[in-house]
């Protein structure tokens, strides 16, 4: 069962985080951006035992736009259910979720070999300025179509940078 988080559960979000990328760096980013609201939504799944089994949250992207972007990451699965795909169902829940706030846009710092089967392209962000641009992680996947069709730049939360 896919779901909002609750504040409840972000001692189990830490573990699932933590073990998933094996250091705390990730587990941090989630508290800082939790800490500076800037956290858009966060969607948990959860097994039939009730135990968190991944996790993904979505921020708000800052931009020259008037329009809402949407920044998808970290996602996380615990390594004992990875392979068994919780991502693809927590990414796709979160684009569609992503919609329904009214996110025009969502952009993904990720696995060039993971993200494309969701729709995310490098080319996307052709028109993207931010520090992450050019590299073959950065990519994007419009929910608006046009929405990335003319020159922005973009911030992401300070969360993110370090």
């Amino acid at each position: 069962m896919i779901r909002h988080a609750r504040a409840s559960d972000h001692p189990q979000i830490r573990a699932v985080l933590d073990a998933a990328f094996k250091r705390g760096h990730e587990g941090d980013i989630v508290d800082h951006l939790r800490a500076d609201g800037d956290v858009m939504f966060e969607l948990v799944e959860e097994d039939e035992a009730g135990a968190l089994t991944g996790h993904v949250l979505f921020s708000r992207l800052w931009a020259d736009s008037i329009n809402l972007y949407a920044a998808l990451g970290p996602l996380s699965v615990r390594p004992d259910v990875q392979q068994g795909g919780a991502g693809q169902r927590l990414t796709r829940a979160g684009i569609e979720t992503a919609k329904e706030f009214g996110a025009h846009a969502v952009i993904v710092l990720g696995h060039p070999d993971y993200y494309p089967r969701f729709g995310f392209s490098t080319e996307a962000t052709r028109n993207v300025t931010c520090p992450y641009s050019g590299l073959p992680a950065f990519m994007a996947l419009e929910i608006e179509p046009g929405a990335l069709a003319q020159p922005i730049s973009i911030a992401y939360p300070d969360a993110f940078g370090g």
